[in-house]
C-alpha cells in the first residue's frame, strides 16, 4: 500500500502528454473553447492598431494646454469630429482640437486627449478648463502588443478571454490538441442500467454516469463501454479493447481481494505493469494503476501506452478516487503545461471532523465564503463509500491526514476543491 502523496508522484510521473506531431488537429475559433492550445501564436497586428483615445473629449496638442486652468482655459478651435471608426482628415495645427470619442483615432499632430467633463464647448470652439498630463488618454498602437511576437504561449486551456484575445488578432482557425480518449466501463453481476427494474440484490450501475460526466468536464471524450459481469473471458476482451482504443482506461469495480474480483490477474495477463495496487485513503483503498505495452503487443491503435486505472466499486469511492488521481493525470495528458495538480486550500471547519487516523481521510461538504473567509462545512448522513446521495451539491473534499483524529469547529482544514458545485 502507498501513501496518497507517493500515489499521485507515480500516477503523474507515468502520464505522457499528447505529442505535438501525432496529436494535434486544427478547429474553428469557434468551437476552441475549452480545448488546449497546441502551437504558440503570434498575430501581425499591433494592439492597439493605431493611436486611439481612452475617453471621449478632445484631442489636442499638449503645448497649447498645457497651462490652461478654469480661470484661464485654452481656447481652440473645433476642426473635426472623430467618431470610432472613421479616419481623420486633419492634422491639429497650433489653436486647434478635434471632437474625439473613446476607440477613435488620434487625429495626425495631436497628442493629448483632454476628457469632456473638463471642457466647455460654445459652438466651434472649446475652452480647457484644466491643463491635462502629456500624451493623457492616448492608447498608443502595440503598447498592449507588438505585431510578431508571441501572444499565445502552447499549452493553455483557451477560455473565453483567450478565445477574445485570438478573435480581436484574426485567428479564424487554431492548432489544439485532440482531446484525450478515456474507456469507461463497470464490472458486476449485480450492476444494472437505470432502464432496467431493479430484482433483488441488484444495484444501478452510477459509476459509469458519473465517471462520464466527470470526463466530459475535464475536457476529455468518455468512451462507454458498458457492464461487464464477472466473467474473466469476457472481462478480459473488454479491457483488451479498451487499452485499444484510449488514452486512459477507467474501471470500477473488482480490484478488491475478493472471489469475483479478476481486474489485476487479467490486466497482468495482457502483459501490464501494476505500479499501484492499494492507497492508505480512505474511501479509495482498492486502487489499481497500471501501464500497457504500446502498439505491438495486443495491437494498439494509439502510440501511447494506455493508463489504466481500476477504481474501486463504491460510488463514492469513485467520485473522490477520480477528483483525486485521475483528473490530475488527464490534465496533464491533455496538453496542459501548469496547473494539472490537485487544488488544495486551507479554510474554517464549521464541523468537527473525525477520521481513525488509520489512513488518509477525505469527507465531503461544500465551501461556502463567510465574511470574506472560506469555511468548509461537512455534509449530513453517513460518510460512508456506499452512500452517493449526499455527495450531490458538494464542491470540496476535506483532508485528515493519517494519524489525525479530528478537526474541531473554527479549526483550520485542508480541502481539495471540486470542479462541480
Amino acid at each position: 500500500m502507498v501513501s496518497v502523496s507517493d500515489a499521485q508522484a507515480i500516477i503523474l510521473d507515468l502520464v505522457q502528454p499528447l505529442d505535438l506531431q501525432r496529436d494535434t488537429e486544427v478547429v474553428d475559433l469557434l468551437a476552441a473553447d475549452s480545448r488546449i492550445l497546441a502551437v504558440p501564436v503570434t498575430s501581425p497586428l499591433d494592439f492597439p492598431h493605431w493611436d486611439n483615445s481612452a475617453m471621449d473629449g478632445y484631442a489636442v496638442r499638449y503645448e497649447d494646454v498645457q497651462h490652461s486652468s478654469a480661470e484661464q482655459p485654452a481656447v481652440l478651435e473645433i476642426v473635426e469630429d472623430i467618431p470610432a471608426g472613421y479616419q481623420p482628415k486633419s492634422r491639429i495645427q497650433s489653436g486647434e482640437a478635434a471632437r474625439i470619442f473613446t476607440g477613435a483615432v488620434i487625429p495626425a499632430g495631436a497628442d493629448t486627449v483632454v476628457m469632456q467633463e473638463r471642457t466647455r464647448r460654445e459652438e466651434n470652439r472649446v475652452f480647457i478648463l484644466a491643463a491635462p498630463q502629456p500624451q493623457e488618454f492616448v492608447r498608443h498602437k502595440a503598447s498592449f502588443y507588438q505585431a510578431g511576437t508571441q501572444l499565445l504561449p502552447a499549452g493553455i486551456k483557451l477560455n473565453a478571454s483567450e478565445i477574445a484575445v485570438l478573435a480581436a488578432a484574426q485567428c479564424p482557425q487554431l492548432n489544439v490538441y485532440r482531446r484525450p480518449r478515456v474507456a469507461i466501463f463497470s464490472t458486476g453481476d449485480e450492476l444494472v442500467t437505470v432502464d432496467q427494474p431493479l430484482q433483488p440484490g441488484q444495484i444501478v450501475d452510477s459509476n459509469q454516469y458519473a465517471l462520464a460526466a466527470l470526463v466530459k468536464e475535464s475536457g476529455a471524450e468518455p468512451i462507454l463501454l458498458g457492464i461487464v459481469k464477472d466473467d474473466p473471458v469476457t472481462l478480459e476482451r473488454v479491457i483488451a479493447h479498451a487499452v485499444a482504443i484510449a488514452d486512459i482506461v477507467l474501471s470500477s469495480g473488482g480490484v478488491s481481494v475478493g472471489d469475483y474480483d479478476y481486474v489485476d490477474k487479467i490486466i497482468e495477463s495482457l502483459r501490464a505493469k501494476i505500479h499501484i495496487r492499494s492507497v492508505e485513503m480512505r474511501p479509495g483503498k482498492p486502487l489499481t494503476v497500471a501501464t500497457f505495452p504500446s502498439t505491438d503487443a495486443i495491437n494498439r491503435v494509439s502510440p501511447h501506452s494506455a493508463l489504466y486505472f481500476g477504481l474501486p466499486g463504491n460510488p463514492a469511492a469513485v467520485l473522490v478516487t477520480f477528483w483525486r488521481f485521475v483528473l490530475p493525470a488527464i490534465k496533464k495528458l491533455s496538453g496542459i503545461t501548469e496547473g494539472w495538480e490537485p487544488v488544495f486550500l486551507k479554510v474554517r471547519s464549521h464541523d468537527e471532523l473525525r477520521s481513525d487516523g488509520k489512513r488518509e481521510t477525505y469527507l465531503w461538504g461544500k465551501l461556502h465564503l463567510i465574511n470574506g473567509v472560506y469555511e468548509f462545512h461537512k455534509a449530513g448522513g453517513s460518510h460512508s463509500s456506499g452512500n452517493l446521495i449526499n455527495l450531490a451539491q458538494t464542491n470540496a473534499l476535506a483532508v485528515l491526514p493519517m494519524g489525525k483524529t479530528s478537526i474541531y469547529p473554527q479549526e483550520e482544514v485542508q480541502v481539495l476543491q471540486l470542479s462541480n458545485g
